[in-house]
């Protein structure tokens, strides 16, 4: 006869984050005027069991066992979760008044792929409609604005990981809103998978078939790519902080929202530490 083993685990998010959603939770239970007690979990529960979904990654059937619900159950609270925290996400008109506050001189703009498992799916021309050839992997397209620290700004909703960055971008109407920042002083830098892209990048140079680079175009692609390099920083920063989106297994067109609720999470924690220095020393 087997038993299990129960233990003791400590969640990674501050107590303030957790009670944020709680909160977002309380007030969409009480915009669906849902009556007291008919949910099995109150709403800092279901609040911990959607963090650490985001952040450990957990597939639905370990929380749910964890918590004595159902699959579905489970299932739904996080999607409840995904909706109440991608509500306040900022829109890409709000990160860049935020830029512009800040005082920034420069944006990155980079897209990243979140890997899925979903089996594939026929696009109209009869390809594989999720799979990344760069990547050589099933996922999803996410925009990822940054400040020049490398910190993520905004993020978009998913396209089809076999579109390029500058398909998504256009569809995503990011090109003339970075047009008009970068006509104000806020330029954004992109690669080369953003060419022809408008004004309002500022991209590396790049080698005809045959030929050479001067030295001035090799210095700027070196001080380009310096700068650069911390748009990888804020894509990591997300895959890393929320182990969710190293391989999201709900369906793809889900992914957007996923992102865009693990960005709330990040800035709300992010505030948080900026805050707690101040607070120990007034202690």
């Amino acid at each position: 006869m087997t038993s299990s083993i129960t233990y003791t685990a400590e969640l990674d998010m501050p107590r303030e984050v957790v009670l944020f959603l709680a909160g977002l939770l309380r007030a969409e239970r009480v915009r669906r005027r849902t009556r007291a007690g008919t949910r099995a979990l109150g709403e800092f529960k279901q609040a911990v069991l959607i963090i650490r979904w985001l952040v450990d990654g957990a597939r639905i059937a370990r929380p749910a066992a964890d918590n004595a619900i159902s699959h579905a159950t489970c299932d739904r609270y996080v999607e409840e979760g995904v909706t109440v925290l991608k509500a306040p996400a900022p829109t890409l008109q709000e990160a860049l008044t935020a830029a512009k506050a800040a005082g920034y001189t420069h944006l990155h703009l980079d897209g990243t792929l979140i890997e899925t498992d979903r089996c594939r799916a026929l696009g109209p021309n009869g390809a594989d409609l999720w799979w990344s050839g760069k990547h050589k992997q099933h996922g999803g397209n996410i925009q990822v604005l940054s400040s020049p620290g490398g910190d993520p700004l905004w993020t978009s909703e998913v396209r089809p990981g076999r579109e390029h960055d500058l398909t998504c971008a256009r569809l995503h109407g990011l090109l003339d809103p970075l047009a008009k920042a970068a006509e104000d002083g806020l330029i954004t830098l992109a690669d080369l998978g953003y060419v022809d892209a408008g004004m309002g990048f500022r991209l590396p140079y790049k080698r005809s078939r045959g030929g050479t680079l001067t030295d001035d175009q090799i210095q700027y692609n070196k001080v380009h790519g310096a700068l650069r390099a911390l748009a990888e920083r804020a894509n990591a920063q997300l895959k890393m902080r929320f182990k969710a989106l190293r391989n999201v297994s709900k369906c793809p067109w889900k992914i957007g929202g996923i992102v865009a609720a693990a960005l709330v999470l990040f800035h709300r924690e992010q505030a948080h530490k900026q805050l707690s220095p101040s607070v120990n020393a007034g202690c």
